[in-house]
């Protein structure tokens, strides 16, 4: 490397030792001059850290390695023609020129392009096929099928050896036993991804049929955690494909729970870790009674409250019917006692009629012609009271037989009338919100009560309130660490 060019020292008294003499603005702008012609353009590798991105565009952060660190800088105008997105933690090959900061005694690499370095290349890789498959539509929601609630036999796509294995067998065991279908297979190497895509299809295809091997209900693809080196099986594209296409509704269960590979995002239900697999794929038996036993007391309740509310609306409508019976003793004890009447008044009224005769009799000949005529008008009458005793009587006997035929009448409209609660009631048990979160979901609601349903509209940081059966508890959205040290997604 040449020597700095500095200039003269100007004249001035003698300085002991014949050392030359320099102003601060000579040095720095030396040191620039050096800096930025033996650095005209260099490529560094190092760890970003120290990420900062101003409201002016530009963005600063700090290259690092085991043995030193180097500040940079992206300004804004070439910031969108990096081809990454910097973020702190990521290893990357930074392609710029040396500058110095002479007010500071500084010097910073001024960056005009990145690029991934080391598994950088391979998580580059996995971005491009990402946005391949997200184009095709394999990653919707649509897509996913749901899971049964209790599988008959569940297939097994995994290494022979090992603890993966092992888990799901014991964790099936203890929380519902199940037949389990084991498809072996290596899940790392070279051949590990033809074998995963070949055990996925051959489950999907089986149909039972004279093998005696029946068919998985639901299906596991798990292994243990390892480097991104060790998972690259699972993000390979004839492995996704497969997963896409089968019909058989799969749980992904690939490294630990920081783990993410691409088959997450293609399976119908991602799980951190084996177990969690096979909890996800069963049911819990011990919980399972106790919820059916909780919903039996629960229906029973409701039942009883339902007949009582039944029983209740019979007796109002009791109340405002008619009591035949009671109708009908009132009507023959009117009848017996108008003709109890109608027997003492007509003798009353021909002996008091007779008395008059007998005393106008005293007083007046005897007229056998007045007498007749009034013998006459005593039985007519009589004959016209008779026939009012004999309409009233059957007047009565009438509304007797209409109230009896309208009893079973309203006996059937009672019953319809329960009927139609009770369809009510079933309908507004199946339509509450607090059925649903009684069999394990929540609700999430942002800061303004209203309902979240995709993660997107969530950013860490962000406060949110967790809606259970029995209240609701406040929570706060972390950053995903996960998806940062492992894809960059």
């Amino acid at each position: 490397m040449a020597e700095p060019s500095l200039p003269s020292s100007p004249p001035g008294p003698a300085i002991p030792g014949n050392i030359p003499e320099y102003t601060v603005s000579e040095i720095s702008g030396a040191v620039k001059r050096t800096l930025e012609g033996a650095f005209s353009r260099v490529r560094v590798r190092g760890e970003i850290t120290e990420f900062k991105r101003y409201p002016s565009g530009h963005l600063y952060f700090s290259l690092k390695d085991e043995g030193g660190k180097i500040a940079g800088v992206v300004w804004r105008g070439q910031a969108s023609r990096l081809g990454l997105q910097p973020e702190n933690g990521l290893e990357v090959i930074a392609t710029g020129r040396v500058t110095a900061y002479g007010e500071r005694s500084s010097y910073q690499l001024t960056v005009e392009r990145m690029e991934y370095a080391g598994v950088g290349a391979l998580l580059a890789r996995i971005e491009r096929l990402k946005q391949k498959l997200l184009e095709e539509g394999l990653f919707d929601q649509n897509r996913k099928r749901p899971l049964p609630l209790l599988p008959n036999v569940i297939g097994i796509i995994t290494s022979a050896q090992g603890a993966v294995l092992h888990d799901i067998r014991t964790t099936i065991a203890r929380r519902f036993p199940r037949d389990l279908l084991l498809w072996p297979v290596p899940v790392q190497g070279e051949d590990a991804a033809g074998r995963i895509a070949m055990a996925i299809e051959g489950l999907d295809r089986r149909t039972g049929g004279d093998t005696g091997i029946p068919r998985p209900d639901v299906m596991i693809v798990a292994r243990g955690g390892g480097s991104l080196e060790d998972l690259m099986s699972f993000n390979e594209e004839n492995v996704l494909r497969a997963v896409a296409a089968c019909s058989i509704p799969l749980i992904s269960a690939v490294g630990h729970e920081t783990d993410t590979t691409l088959i997450d995002f293609v399976s119908d239900r991602r799980a951190a870790t084996p177990t969690a697999a096979a909890e996800i794929a069963v049911p819990s038996r011990a919980e399972m009674i106790v919820d059916l036993a909780h919903r039996a007391a629960r229906l029973h309740g409701a039942i009883l409250g339902l007949l009582r509310s039944a029983q209740h609306l019979v007796r109002l409508a009791a109340n405002k019917v008619l009591d035949a019976p009671s109708l009908l003793d009132g009507t023959r004890q009117r009848l017996d006692d108008r003709g109890h009447r109608l027997r003492i008044a007509l003798p009353n009224l021909i002996a008091g009629r007779k008395s008059a005769l007998l005393s106008t009799d005293r007083h007046l000949p005897p007229p056998r012609s007045a007498v007749e005529a009034r013998r006459t008008h005593i039985v007519v009458r009589s004959e016209a009271l008779q026939r009012e005793a004999r309409h009233l009587l059957d007047s009565c006997r009438l509304r007797f037989k209409h109230l009896r035929g309208a009893a079973p009448a309203v006996q059937g409209l009672l019953r319809d009338k329960e009927g139609h609660l009770a369809r009510l009631s079933s309908q507004l048990e199946a339509m509450s919100p607090t059925a649903v979160l009684s069999r394990g979901y929540a609700m999430v609601l942002d800061d303004r009560d209203q309902v979240v349903t995709t993660s997107g509209r969530l950013r860490a940081g962000a406060k949110v309130d967790l809606v259970f059966q029995d209240g609701r508890r406040a929570a706060r959205i972390e950053p995903d660490a996960a998806r940062q040290t492992t894809l960059n997604l």
